[in-house]
């Protein structure tokens, strides 16, 4: 028998459709990740953890297809994956609005003063000497034009903000002003405001932001991150806020995370701190279940229309 495993739990109405689309299958839920349950004849995983890469990587496994439920697939057996034919797709674009929303309200509470005003208010600080500034008619370069990007694009363009973009194919898209690819990106670097960095990671994007990339943004500028935290040298960042290379932070993401408490990015002043929650959303498992359920019809009906389908080359 045909087996389906889920490891998160949904809404009946989209097990009702799975059921529809997939008669006769075997659908089996993995959602606690103690509970004894065989992956080893699974045919599709929506999800993955540790015990489908102990389970369902072998010579003649049935494994076709994995539908992950996070856009960052970095940490994926990818070799494992070509090895044995096995189709994986991820959850790009659930986390579009959010992750966007979040990067423009740093940038917000950076032009506004905002997140100094929070910090004066806990102090019962009263002080109107700082001079707020307007993200209209600033420069947004956005690392990577994903939909993500995309999104954080077209807000920062409502906003009245010129937007230039970086991705590796270099081409256009809407809401980008000017689009740069691998040979000439750093001047992104060099007429941005606001840099924002929503890369995924890969073996070419892992410390892309480094001390050097750090050196060559403006002194005004502030540089975030909603991407993944080892796209940037985390040491060469603390290194360019205590040495004003760069004004400031906003960073949803880190190396190690949780942040360790030790971490002087805890104790500045010039940066924002949020814990990996930029894509939290009331609407995920619905917009997981928009790019699962038509891939899955995909996959039953035999054609390779497959929503964000992974190159298992590039990784992403």
């Amino acid at each position: 028998m045909h087996k389906l495993v889920v490891f998160r739990d949904i809404d009946d109405e989209y097990i009702d459709e799975i059921r529809r689309i997939i008669p006769g299958w075997e659908i089996t839920f993995a959602v606690d990740d103690n509970c004894e349950i065989s992956l080893k004849d699974a045919e599709i995983l929506l999800g993955w953890d540790k015990r489908a890469a102990e389970q369902c990587l072998y010579d003649g496994t049935p494994l076709k297809w994995v539908q992950t439920w996070s856009a960052g697939v970095n940490d994926m057996p990818f070799d494992a994956f070509k090895k044995y034919g096995i189709i994986l797709t991820n959850a790009s674009g659930v986390h579009s609005v959010p992750i966007s929303e979040t990067l423009i309200g740093m940038m917000l509470a950076f032009a506004r003063k905002i997140n100094t005003y929070i910090r004066n208010q806990m102090n019962k600080k009263w002080d109107r000497s700082y001079n707020a500034d307007e993200l209209f008619d600033k420069t947004a370069g956005i690392l990577g034009v994903g939909s993500i990007g995309l999104e954080v694009a077209r807000l920062a363009k409502a906003l009245g903000m010129r937007t230039l973009g970086f991705r590796y194919s270099g081409k256009p898209a809407d809401y980008v002003d000017e689009m740069y690819g691998p040979a000439n990106w750093e001047e992104l670097l060099k007429k941005s405001d606001y840099v924002i960095n929503v890369l995924p990671l890969t073996k070419d994007t892992f410390h892309i932001m480094n001390e050097e990339r750090f050196k060559i943004m403006k002194p005004t500028a502030y540089y975030l991150n909603a991407g993944r935290g080892s796209t940037h040298d985390e040491k060469a960042l603390i290194k360019a806020l205590k040495e004003k290379w760069i004004a400031g932070a906003g960073l949803d993401v880190f190396e190690q995370e949780p942040l360790p408490l030790q971490s002087p990015l805890w104790d500045m002043d010039n940066v924002i701190i949020t814990p990996h929650t930029a894509g939290d959303n009331g609407r995920y498992i619905e917009r997981v279940m928009n790019i699962f359920i038509p891939n899955l019809r995909a996959y039953i009906y035999g054609n390779d229309q497959f929503i964000n389908k992974i190159d298992l080359d590039k990784q992403y």
